[in-house]
């Protein structure tokens, strides 16, 4: 077990890498003291304006412009890798082969080979290695588990899920890494990857997707004339550039457990700026939660008499997960949202680095490969008109390269 400090850093400071920064600092003021202390060392950014004013909103010591300088610093420790999915291989790669560990965001990579290929770096290392799944620390999502897993709404049978935002609703929105790559990696990846993951965490793994749908809204953006953090509005230019991936997916889904599954994901739905929400159909219950209400769920079971049966409205509180000693006023009704997920996060992701033991340890970079292996199942499906496809045969494509000798 570790007792000395961990020093951290963030590489990106844009609003996702600002929620890994900010959940750095809050990770030692919830739950127990065991954690070693943790020093906040440094944020990486290309954009030294960016860079500079995140490290001074969240208390690090200093900003740099390049990933390269993290890797080569002796005072890290630990790293999140919170950039354009392009680029996590060649900065997760440099990251562990300098000693650090590793919390990258969602998706793991910009395609499948490269997710392979981090996964191979890391089964190299003895790195604790670690992916952004953040809704999996979310208590209302982790309770309704906890319901699932005894069999309080018995075996699964259908989980409906969306996640629609509008951040690309407007064509005047300028192009940006997120509208680069190809079939999969626009909607799909950036916020269908999160729903995903939430349906497994319920329903266990999915075998197989069907039609899948893959449709651009908005065929081209306008060049920005300065950066944008995040989403924000800047000066666009009259120049466009092609857009190279889908605004909308839609799938179906079978589960391993015999459960089936209908998805929706959208950059372009209009008024809805993070909408994430499903519903959970058990043979004896059901479930369901909405992120636009994040601190409680809607359950329903057999226990009422026919008098009362119905849906209960439940408030998220200490005998729910993450909430006692994880809230500073831990009661019923308080609420919270996005900033303790990520700090839920950041916390099991340090005490893996400390080798403690204590909350869930956080998805891994083969999870993240098992999501994009759904990712390009999905778009294999829609490029064969919503053909049913196995998510195992890009598992096994990869066998084949590697019996064939290709490198992957």
């Amino acid at each position: 077990m570790r007792t000395s400090p961990i020093g951290v850093a963030v590489i990106g400071a844009g609003m996702a890498g600002r929620s890994h920064a900010y959940a750095y600092r809050a990770a030692t003021t919830v739950f127990d003291d065991r954690l070693p202390a943790v020093r906040l060392v440094a944020i990486a950014d290309t954009n030294q304006q960016f860079a500079a004013d995140a490290a001074h909103r969240y208390g690090f010591a200093r900003a740099e412009t390049s990933w390269q300088a993290l890797a080569a610093a002796d005072d890290i420790d630990a790293v999140s890798v919170v950039v354009a999915n392009s680029l996590h291989r060649e900065i997760v790669e440099g990251l562990l082969a300098a000693g650090k560990h590793v919390l990258c965001e969602k998706p793991l990579a910009g395609d499948l080979a490269d997710a392979e290929a981090m996964v191979d770096a890391a089964a190299r290392s003895d790195l604790v290695n670690a992916v952004g799944y953040t809704f999996r620390r979310s208590p209302a999502v982790s309770a309704i588990r906890e319901q699932i897993r005894p069999g309080s709404l018995g075996k699964p049978l259908h989980f409906n899920g969306h996640y629609w935002c509008d951040y690309g609703c407007d064509p005047r929105a300028p192009i940006s890494w997120r509208y680069r790559g190809g079939p999969g990696s626009g909607a799909l990846g950036d916020i269908g990857s999160h729903l995903i993951d939430v349906a497994e965490y319920l329903c266990g793994p999915i075998e197989a997707v069907s039609g899948g749908t893959l449709r651009t809204v908005v065929p081209e953006r306008p060049v920005p004339l300065a950066a944008a953090l995040g989403h924000a509005r800047v000066e666009v230019s009259d120049q466009t550039q092609p857009v190279d991936n889908e605004d909308i997916a839609t799938f179906t889904a079978t589960f391993a457990t015999g459960a089936v599954g209908s998805f929706s994901v959208s950059r372009v739905a209009f008024g809805l700026p993070n909408s994430l929400g499903f519903e959970l159909f058990g043979e004896t219950g059901a479930a369901t939660f909405d992120l636009a209400r994040p601190a409680e769920f809607l359950f329903c079971d057999g226990a009422p008499s026919s008098v009362t049966q119905g849906y209960r409205h439940v408030l998220v509180g200490p005998q729910h997960p993450y909430i006692d000693r994880g809230l500073p006023m831990a009661f019923p009704g308080v609420g919270h949202g996005n900033t303790e997920f990520f700090t839920y996060q950041a916390r099991a992701f340090l005490e893996q680095v400390a080798g403690l033991e204590g909350l869930p340890p956080c998805p891994t970079f083969a999870d993240g490969l098992h999501t994009m292996r759904l990712i390009q199942a999905i778009a294999d499906s829609a490029a064969a008109n919503g053909q049913r496809v196995s998510v195992t045969s890009t598992e096994q494509r990869r066998e084949s390269r590697l019996t064939a000798g290709v490198a992957v």
